[in-house]
Formats: C-alpha cells, sequence, structure tokens
C-alpha cells in the first residue's frame, strides 16, 4: 500500500496521521511556551515584590494574598516564603524548558523520518 510506513513493528503510518502528529507536537510546543512565558511573569512579579520589601524593617505590617484571603503577616515572615515561591516557579521552569527541548527534537525526527 502506497505511503504507508512498514517493517518497524507499529502500525503503517499514513500521510494523514503523520500531519496529525505533527500538528499535535506543535501545539503541545506552543502550550509549553504560553506556560514558560505565564510563569516567567511570575517570577518577574515575586522579584518585584522582594525587591521592593527587601529593604523595609523586617518588623512591618505586610499583606499576602493566600488562597483568595488577604491576610495580614510581618515583613519577616513574607519575605522567605515569596523567595521560595519564586524558587520552585523558576524549578517549574527549567522542568518545562526540558520538556520543551524534548518535544522539539521529537518533532525534527519526525521531521527527518517522513520527509
Amino acid at each position: 500500500m502506497a505511503g504507508k510506513v512498514e517493517g518497524d513493528g507499529k502500525e503503517p503510518i499514513n500521510e494523514q496521521a503523520v500531519a496529525n502528529i505533527y500538528g499535535a507536537i506543535r501545539s503541545e510546543i506552543n502550550q509549553i511556551y504560553s506556560k514558560i512565558t505565564e510563569l516567567e511573569m511570575e517570577v518577574s512579579e515575586h522579584s518585584l515584590v522582594i525587591n521592593a520589601i527587601q529593604p523595609l524593617d523586617p518588623s512591618r505590617r505586610c499583606y499576602r494574598m493566600i488562597g483568595g484571603v488577604l491576610v495580614e503577616r510581618t515583613i519577616k515572615e513574607v519575605l522567605p516564603a515569596v523567595q521560595r515561591n519564586k524558587e520552585g516557579l523558576e524549578e517549574v521552569i527549567a522542568r518545562l524548558n526540558e520538556a520543551l527541548e524534548k518535544k522539539k527534537k521529537e518533532l525534527v525526527a519526525l521531521h527527518r523520518e517522513f520527509l
């Protein structure tokens, strides 16, 4: 049958299936890019907050939104939590960048295999 790949133990693949797989991978790559951009904006916001409250008196009142509730704390209590959150976001961004590279390699491999 024309247009099908055989002999590798997988289902035969036609042009439409390859196009669907290619489109799905492109879609996943775009979703990862969007999530990375969103998280980078959050890291930027965290950095702004850290830079704004760091030079202030640690016993000064500070308000923080936790789960939709505004709570009163001190800068001494809030600053470490904001820094931890920022570090966590940076770790997630690093993992997403790794996943993005894997998807790009997968896309290149698919491109090489079927062109």
